[in-house]
C-alpha cells in the first residue's frame, strides 16, 4: 500500500482522477438522499412562522453564540427522549436558517424548551445563571434586560428569509417593527393585526416582565418559549402506510 500510494502522489494526472473520484463519491452519497426529500420529511399542516420578535430574540442567541453550548437536535436514543421529549423532525426546522441542531452539549439541549419553564425563570437565568442553576457554568447575560431591542430593520430580516422559502407575507413584512413591539406589549393597538397575521396562538405579554420597554430580554425569552412549539408534528401519532 505505501507503494501505491507513492507512485500515485508521484504521477499528478491520476492524482488528480482519483481526487475527483473520491469527491464524486461523497458528492452522491450526500445528494442521492435529496431526491427522497418529498417522501422522508413528515408533513406539518400546523407549522407557522416565527414572529419578528422571535427572529430577533432568535438572531441574538446566534450573536451571543448560545448554539456552541446548547443543540437543538433530540436524538431517537431512549435515555434523550425520555429526559427531553420526542424527538426532532426535520420538518420542525425547516424555517430554521441557518440550522441550530448541533452536538456540543455542554449545557442541555434546547428542541423542546418552550413552555418548560416560566419568563420570570429564564430571566432570572440569563442574569445569573447560578441563582437557579447552581451548578450552572453558563456566563451572565444581564445587559440583555438594559439592552434596547433594535426593531427598525426586521423587515429586512423577512424579507431575507422570504427568499430562503420562509413564507412570510407582503403584510407581515410591512408590519414586522409594529408586530415586534405588540407582541411584548399585549395591552397594545398593534395586537388585533399582529394576531391575524401570526395567529391566536402567539405568545402575548412583556417577556421581561417590563411592558413600557422593548429590550433584548424580550426578544430572546420569547424565542425560547417558542422553541419546540411552532408545530404539534412531533406529538401526532405516526401515520398508517396503507
Amino acid at each position: 500500500m505505501p507503494d501505491f500510494h507513492r507512485k500515485l502522489e508521484r504521477n499528478s494526472i491520476g492524482f488528480v482522477i482519483a481526487i475527483v473520484l473520491v469527491a464524486a463519491i461523497g458528492g452522491i452519497v450526500e445528494i442521492a438522499p435529496l431526491f427522497t426529500i418529498d417522501e422522508t420529511v413528515e408533513a406539518a399542516p400546523d407549522m407557522r412562522v416565527y414572529t419578528p420578535l422571535e427572529i430577533a430574540g432568535r438572531n441574538i442567541y446566534i450573536r451571543e453564540g448560545c448554539y456552541a453550548c446548547h443543540s437543538q437536535m433530540i436524538r431517537t436514543l431512549r435515555d434523550e427522549v425520555e429526559r427531553y421529549g420526542p424527538y426532532s423532525l426535520a420538518v420542525e426546522s425547516q424555517y430554521d436558517h441557518p440550522m441550530l441542531w448541533g452536538s456540543k452539549r455542554t449545557g442541555p439541549d434546547l428542541a423542546r424548551l418552550g413552555e418548560k419553564y416560566s419568563d420570570d425563570w429564564h430571566v432570572a437565568h440569563l442574569i445569573n445563571p447560578r441563582d437557579v442553576v447552581p451548578e450552572s457554568v453558563m456566563p451572565k447575560y444581564g445587559w440583555l434586560q438594559r439592552q434596547r431591542l433594535k426593531v427598525e430593520d426586521l423587515d429586512q430580516h423577512l424579507a431575507a428569509l422570504r427568499k430562503v422559502g420562509v413564507p412570510y407575507s407582503d403584510d407581515m413584512i410591512q408590519n414586522a417593527t409594529e408586530d415586534a413591539k405588540a407582541q411584548a406589549t399585549p395591552d397594545s393597538r398593534g395586537v388585533e393585526g399582529l394576531t391575524q397575521r401570526y395567529g391566536e396562538a402567539t405568545h402575548l405579554r412583556a417577556f421581561d416582565g417590563d411592558p413600557s420597554r422593548l429590550t433584548e430580554m424580550d426578544a430572546v425569552v420569547a424565542y425560547l418559549q417558542i422553541l419546540g412549539k411552532l408545530t404539534d408534528a412531533a406529538y401526532a401519532a405516526p401515520a398508517v402506510k396503507e
